[in-house]
């Protein structure tokens, strides 16, 4: 099958490519005239505080929402004017009736009943609840910040806008720099310019059809994430880049061995295309393990990014051969002009992603100004020579392994070691989600902030809401009803943690069935005393409602935060049991082996969990704070789940890449040792490569001043770079030396019943080293 797609795409070339322009221009067109749906909203099934949401939408509109923000004003420029007075009341209360005006938008004002308590004790600052339609995305949301900030009173007033869903939507650029490091990776690695575009082109490819058209239109049926599509893009990008670097790498090598070009594209589909099916395979069951989450939001997330994983195998499997074809032997010529225009081009795409406009131009303006000269300046049309290649056996790559191989033990107690020692925090996680105390010092988001804190106390930034229901949620409270709710109030407001409890706001002035208290707790929402205080606020409430005819759900950000969290975690285990089970057999059938999937399981969750150590001493400890700038927050509890389904996945990628190296060799000679240190050796470069590309695509989102982006960016960076270094290149070798000729065990019995999934191709790949060697 794979030799007849390999030739069927080499012989029509132009069609495949003008298949694909139009599949991309198709798709996205269709994206932008249906529009996306993205919902960004999470909530977990039948939680309490999903209960108390509901009865304050359905009791007290606009009183609250699982998304908003707040406006906080006070006087300027000293802030001692009251902000009870004329001059202040006045402009506010017209200014957030225009607010109120916007669609969506529902305002609780500190000088309405409800609000009574968002006026500070010393009357200087105050701040209006802004709730926003669940239905909202974070554009929409970003948009009605934006607006809310230009109706704002500048004159006598301090205004600020806080809340992350208010917070001014920033596009990441940073991925520009993953891809000017991939220009130069991929020219140092092959040598040539031509072939250093097509892995970037297929990968590119890959995401406009798949992370960006497809995630849109699938917005529209399927509750999926705004950054879903940033997300895809970034995924996208890393096992673009890599699959089609693996497949090129390998008719490359066919085509200095004498190979011709069409019979070289075949059988580098046949064997390279072969394990990247399996390795794509792979990173979309690890990615699909997470619609057993059971979450809208999560599920979304994982599919839309298993659509980019899938459309991006797609092209190296149809567009990659045809563009192989096109390029035919221009693929290793590579002129003077087209080399430093390259270069150019890389310092272009790094000054935008680092907002570096001046290096941009610069870039841009040279990149071009070089390849225009470079048709009539004579050295600049001359052929860059290549380096002779080294043979196998002469590699670093190869010397490290028979170094390794000769003190296994000794690599297996370092690589092993150190992973155990990295991943020693992981006992410390705690999951949560961090405020917006967070945000950088210079953004109104954290100015808010801030100036709540200081006026209220850091409880104010996460206030509760006890929704409570009487008389079956329908009939009039009777007395004894409303003796319960003033029980309530009291018994709250003695449970530690609590700073104060407002009193209890019926529906309705004559004919009420419903209250809303609001509880402040003495400690800000990502602290961990307010998880603690949330649950004996839940314990004490329901102390007081047992046996009567009162229900009363606490709600909010934080309690919600809390059953979010909760959820997840228990959930989480079956996700992990699903995708380390399915991974496992789908090796076993690739490799006919028992020891190799246990071991690549066993490897691959030793190098993520050593990336979550790290970034629970980075990210929730706080560790060289004051030179990454991140301040210590609870880990938000999707992502260590997130970075499990696409680490694993990605790291299976080169267990595929580099193990199905080493099975064909041990299949050609039998030698158990040898095969390993030659497989090492073959695909140590275009691993090293591919890894080096991700860690920096990856790590480029540290720049971002988002800090879920950061620690989602360093977290993987982290992970590929350790599976790349201690796991592939001291791990793998030193444990298959152990085991030698076990390796490749497995039950005769086993064998029979298992199917069968060729990963090293057909007959004639058995030719391919005999020449190349």
């Amino acid at each position: 099958m794979y030799r007849s797609l390999a030739r069927w795409c080499h012989q029509r070339p132009k069609l495949v490519v003008l298949f694909w322009v139009a599949l991309i221009v198709g798709i996205n067109a269709a994206g932008a005239v249906v529009g996306p749906s993205f919902d960004s909203s999470f909530s977990s099934p039948g939680s309490e505080s999903s209960r108390g949401f509901a009865t304050i939408v359905r009791s007290f509109p606009g009183a609250g929402s699982q998304i908003g923000g707040s406006v906080v004003f006070t006087g300027a420029p000293d802030a001692t004017t009251p902000v009870t007075d004329d001059s202040i009341r006045k402009p506010i209360s017209a200014f957030l009736d225009t607010v109120e005006k916007l669609d969506g938008v529902d305002v609780v004002s500190p000088y309405s009943e409800l609000g009574a308590q968002q006026i500070s004790p010393d009357r200087t600052v105050a701040f209006a609840q802004i709730n926003l339609a669940p239905d909202l995305d974070s554009n929409e949301s970003a948009a009605i910040g934006k607006k809310i900030r230009a109706l704002a009173p500048s004159t006598v007033l301090r205004v600020e806008v806080g809340g992350a869903a208010l917070a001014p939507l920033a596009t990441p650029k940073t991925e520009l720099i993953g891809v000017a490091f991939a220009i130069i990776v991929l020219i140092v690695a092959f040598g040539s310019v031509l072939a250093m575009g097509l892995p970037i082109g297929v990968a590119l490819a890959g995401v406009a059809s798949g992370g960006i058209g497809a995630v849109t239109l699938l917005s529209n049926v399927l509750t999926v994430p705004e950054f879903a599509t940033f997300i895809g893009l970034m995924i996208g990008l890393g096992v673009g880049i890599d699959y089609a670097l693996f497949i090129v790498t390998r008719y490359r090598e066919l085509s200095h061995a004498g190979w011709s070009g069409d019979a070289a594209i075949e059988e580098a589909m046949d064997t390279a295309g072969r394990a990247v099916v399996v390795a794509g395979i792979t990173v979309v069951v690890s990615l699909l393990g997470m619609v057993l989450i059971g979450m809208g939001f999560i599920t979304g997330l994982g599919v839309g990014a298993s659509v980019t994983v899938a459309a991006t195998v797609a092209a190296s499997l149809t567009l990659l051969p045809a563009l192989l074809s096109l390029s035919g032997p221009r693929l290793d010529l590579t002129r003077w002009r087209g080399l430093i225009a390259a270069g150019f081009a890389a310092a272009a795409l790094f000054g935008v992603g680092i907002d570096l406009p001046l290096i941009g131009a610069v870039g841009a303006i040279g990149a071009a100004v070089v390849l225009l000269a470079g048709f009539v300046v004579t050295p600049l049309k001359r052929v860059v020579p290549h380096r002779p290649a080294k043979e196998r056996r002469q590699t670093l790559a190869y010397r490290w392994s028979r170094l390794v191989q000769a003190r296994p033990k000794t690599g297996v107690l370092i690589g092993g070691g150190l992973l155990l020692v990295l991943s020693a925090p992981i006992v410390g996680l705690r999951l949560g989600f961090s405020d917006d105390g967070n945000y950088s010092k210079d953004t109104t988001t954290r100015a808010a902030y801030d100036l709540i804190a200081k006026g209220f106390g850091p409880g104010f930034n996460g206030p509760l809401l006890l929704a409570v229901t009487t008389s079956g949620q329908s009939a009039p409270s009777s007395a004894a009803d409303a003796s319960v709710v003033e029980a309530l109030t009291k018994r709250i407001a003695s449970v530690p943690g609590v700073d104060r409890v407002s009193a209890a706001v019926p529906n309705s002035a004559t004919n009420a069935s419903a209250y809303l208290v609001q509880i402040i707790p003495t400690t800000s929402p990502q602290d961990e005393q307010t998880d603690k205080t949330v649950q004996r606020v839940r314990v004490a409430v329901q102390e007081v409602v047992d046996g009567t005819n009162v229900r009363a759900d606490l709600t909010g950000a934080v309690p919600a935060n809390i059953d979010v969290s909760g959820y997840l975690s228990k959930r989480i285990v079956i996700f992990f049991a699903a995708v380390l089970a399915i991974s496992f057999l789908l090796l076993m059938m690739v490799f006919r082996s028992v020891l190799v999937p246990v071991k690549a399981v066993v490897m691959n969750m030793l190098s993520i969990s050593a990336a979550y150590g790290v970034i629970v001493a980075v990210f929730q400890w706080g560790w060289f704070g004051g030179l990454t700038g991140i301040e210590p927050a609870p880990i938000e509890p999707f992502i260590p789940m997130m970075l499990f389904a696409i680490v694993f996945g990605l790291s299976m990628d080169y267990e595929v890449f580099l193990l199905s190296r080493v099975k064909e060799e041990y299949d050609r000679t039998g030698d158990p040792v040898g095969s390993v240190a030659d497989g090492l050796a073959a695909t140590a470069r275009v691993i090293t490569a591919a890894a080096a590309i991700m860690v920096v695509v990856f790590g480029s989102f540290l720049f971002e001043d988002n800090r879920i982006t950061k620690l989602f960016g360093s977290g993987l960076a982290l992970a590929v770079f350790l599976d790349a270094t201690l796991v592939r290149m001291l791990l793998v070798p030193a444990t298959m030396e152990l085991l030698g000729s076990r390796n490749w065990w497995m039950p005769k019995w086993l064998d029979k019943i298992l199917p069968r999934v060729h990963v090293e191709g057909s007959a004639p790949n058995v030719r391919v080293l005999k020449v190349a060697r």
